[in-house]
């Protein structure tokens, strides 16, 4: 028996609702995904991956700092 791990379903979600136009989303429609998204961060966090997704994401940040500069 397959079973799926819940932080990867909100992912499959969230990459579902992201690939709509943007035209064709409601305040709510956005507001929704935000929350999921949110979600789906606070999944991950604790895990393994976490740490390694922070710093990839502070990397990005800074070097998009450094050459804004």
């Amino acid at each position: 028996m397959l079973t799926i791990d819940v932080a990867v379903r909100l992912a499959v979600i969230v990459v579902w609702r992201l690939r709509r136009r943007t035209e064709a989303r409601s305040r709510f429609d956005e507001k929704l995904t935000v929350v999921i998204v949110l979600a789906l961060g606070v999944l991950i966090a604790p895990t393994p991956a976490g740490p390694g997704i922070l710093n990839i994401v502070g990397q990005l940040a800074s070097g998009v700092t450094q050459a804004s500069r």
